[in-house]
């Protein structure tokens, strides 16, 4: 009898609306409101500090962007987080980036989800911090740059899968990008460099679900069966 290969794929849903016990139970904490024990400072000299159960960064003179980033590098994750930021101020989230010597002498580079309270609104976008720019902008997504709420607390959701980064603004769909230069890396809250000081963006409720390597994920079962 021929023998039959059955693969059973086990695929997370990306949209994750059915995330129950079990999904939850898998979340970690970034950030517990009380130590930065899991993060260290890049870049530039920005300040960094605790208040109220938050990280607030604030923007100092004649230093370039400062990113303060995960110890630990993450390849397929979803990731989730609040942030009220300045009108005043550009900020980002650091997805799957890195600081080798070999490039740029230590000079952090990667995926950015954009922080942008400007009045083109390219919040949830996608640019390439210190290598190739913008990879996917928001100007196509009128929805998307409304959803930004300013001086108010917005939410960001962003799934890396494999070449596949997505991500949600407010529950809105934002940038929807295939891509497959870095697979892994740390995660960095991004104060830009600024012309002003003393402006501020906040961040809170820091949350990832670590789905592991790009060969752990998705798992593939094959049974042969005779």
């Amino acid at each position: 009898m021929k023998k039959m290969i059955i693969v059973i794929t086990v695929f997370m849903s990306m949209s994750f609306t059915f995330a129950g016990n079990r999904i939850n139970a898998q979340w970690e904490n970034l950030f517990d409101g009380k130590s930065l024990d899991k993060w260290e400072q890049k870049g530039g000299e920005a300040k960094y500090e605790i208040k109220d159960n938050m990280i607030v960064g604030t923007t100092v003179l004649n230093t370039p962007n400062s990113f303060l980033c995960t110890k630990q590098k993450y390849g397929n994750f979803i990731l989730e987080l609040e942030f009220l930021v300045d009108d005043e101020m550009n900020s980002g989230v650091q997805i799957r980036s890195n600081s080798i010597e070999s490039y740029q002498d230590g000079r952090v580079h990667g995926y950015q989800v954009e922080i942008d309270p400007a009045s083109r609104a390219w919040t949830a976008g996608i640019y390439d911090e210190a290598r190739r720019g913008w990879l996917y902008d928001l100007r196509n997504n009128e929805v998307a740059r409304n959803s930004f709420k300013h001086n108010k607390w917005n939410k960001l959701h962003i799934e890396a899968i494999g070449n596949s980064i997505r991500t949600w603004l407010n529950g809105t769909p934002a940038a929807n990008l295939v891509d497959s230069m870095t697979a892994e890396g740390f995660i960095g809250l991004q104060v830009h460099g600024s012309k002003k000081a003393g402006t501020q963006v906040k961040w809170r409720n820091i949350r990832i679900l670590d789905l592991g390597t790009v060969a752990e994920f998705p798992q593939k079962v094959t049974k042969q069966v005779k």
